[in-house]
């Protein structure tokens, strides 16, 4: 049985405001079902990623229609494709809650995308332009500016959006799509296991990945890209926790 989950807090219909992860820019309507479904899914994806929704928060359908003024219908569906996503975990008679995935999930995550991106960054550096080039440069000062700011949340979505951005470099969008996913539940996994792997630590691999694609060395773009996301994962507190309470009261 999961403990201690928050309520859900004040999500507004401006949560999405200002720029959006690459993976979630949408040109839709909202003012149809469809679309206001969407843009619930959408808030609730970027408040997760910007780490404003915390794992295992209840997502109330009643509180969700009234900050969307939309019918509880509308939000059903919406929580119905965020658990499709593995965002949203579904529990009978309790009701949706922000997912908390476990740690073989964890390790799933994380080993999937070292093999897309190490074949992404592959496949890039026989294709990539030096507009792009400059353009992934850009990318990184405005990482950078974010860094040093301490604009958390800011460089937060920077950070992950340097992976949506690369996939974008291919102009192919289901491989875009596929590594939002990814990367949304990365997040809440880097949420829920505390991870201490330093933005600026970050930022440092994202200028290497960035050197080796310039260079069109595939070779080193493939391990810069590895090592990043095993760098990320090691730094996150994985350990399984010990649930005897014998052993749990020793340790006070």
């Amino acid at each position: 049985m999961v403990r201690n989950r928050p309520d859900l807090k004040v999500i507004t219909a401006e949560a999405g405001a200002g720029p959006r992860p690459a993976s979630r820019r949408k040109t839709r309507a909202t003012s149809t079902p469809a679309g206001a479904t969407q843009r619930i899914v959408e808030s609730i994806t970027e408040a997760i990623v910007a780490r404003r929704l915390m794992p295992g928060t209840k997502l109330s359908e009643q509180r969700l229609a009234d900050i969307f003024k939309v019918s509880r219908t509308l939000v059903r569906q919406a929580l119905n494709q965020l658990s499709r996503d593995r965002l949203v975990t579904l529990e009978p008679a309790r009701g949706a809650f922000v997912a908390m995935p476990s740690i073989e999930e964890a390790h799933e995550v994380f080993e999937a995308r070292r093999m897309i991106e190490a074949a992404m960054v592959k496949r890039l550096c026989s294709t990539v332009t030096a507009m792009q080039v400059a353009e992934l440069r850009a990318h990184l000062k405005a990482e950078e500016a974010a860094v040093a700011r301490t604009d958390v949340p800011g460089r937060t979505r920077l950070l992950g959006d340097f992976h949506i951005v690369l996939a974008q470099k291919l102009g192919n969008q289901v491989l875009v799509q596929l590594l939002g996913d990814l990367l949304s539940r990365s997040s809440l996994i880097s949420l829920m296991y505390q991870s201490s792997h330093s933005a600026e630590a970050s930022l440092a691999e994202h200028v290497a990945i960035v050197d080796a694609l310039e260079k069109r060395d595939a070779r080193a773009a493939v391990r810069l890209a590895e090592d990043h996301l095993e760098h990320v994962e090691r730094n996150l507190r994985l350990d399984p926790r010990s649930s005897d309470l014998a052993q749990i009261l020793a340790a006070e």
